[in-house]
């Protein structure tokens, strides 16, 4: 049975995962004189959304879901993402399982039909792990990796695409080794 669309979520952290965050500017991102996306956002947006629904799940205190999308808007992502999930939405943030749990309600899906992408391994990665979401790790800075069966690493967004078709699509056990080199 094909997966629709709607079936499956991938959650991206917003802040240093899918816009540039300047330690010199304060408030609503929004309003900032100058944002970014990171490298490669729109392209591996664009694919992705072909075939999964994507949302952004940010801690972001300064900043509600219009202004999200408003500086979203700035770099042209705003019109690839479908949901928007915020810690001032939700009023939780994350690593906490209830940040992840109000998420997975909302959209009616299972914890296996989520993946969360994400540059802070705490609170992305183990947080969804802990809630049972699958997560990888999006490090652009270091070349350190953390790899298991609920999360992997990549060093470039342009990975994203391939390392989700393992997680859609686990691989055999006797495969494992290579595919984790």
């Amino acid at each position: 049975m094909e997966i629709k669309r709607e079936n499956r979520c991938i959650l991206f952290d917003w802040g240093d995962t899918l816009m540039r965050v300047f330690p010199e500017f304060d408030g609503p991102m929004a309003a900032w004189p100058q944002v970014e996306a990171m490298p490669h956002a729109d392209q591996v947006l664009a694919e992705l959304r072909t075939r999964s629904l994507l949302a952004v799940a940010t801690n972001a205190a300064d900043s509600e879901e219009a202004e999200i999308r408003a500086a979203l808007d700035r770099v042209g992502l705003d019109k690839l993402l479908d949901r928007v999930y915020c810690y001032r939405k939700i009023g939780y943030k994350k690593p906490s399982k209830e940040f992840f749990e109000f998420i997975l309600t909302d959209l009616g899906i299972e914890r296996s039909q989520a993946i969360m992408v994400g540059d802070d391994f705490e609170a992305d990665v183990v947080g969804a792990n802990k809630c049972g979401i699958r997560a990888i790790w999006y490090n652009p800075r270091t070349t350190e990796r953390h790899v298991n069966d609920m999360h992997q690493t990549i060093h470039d967004l342009r990975s994203l695409p391939g390392m989700l078709d393992s997680f859609w699509n686990p691989i055999e056990p006797s495969r494992r080794e290579s595919w984790l080199a």
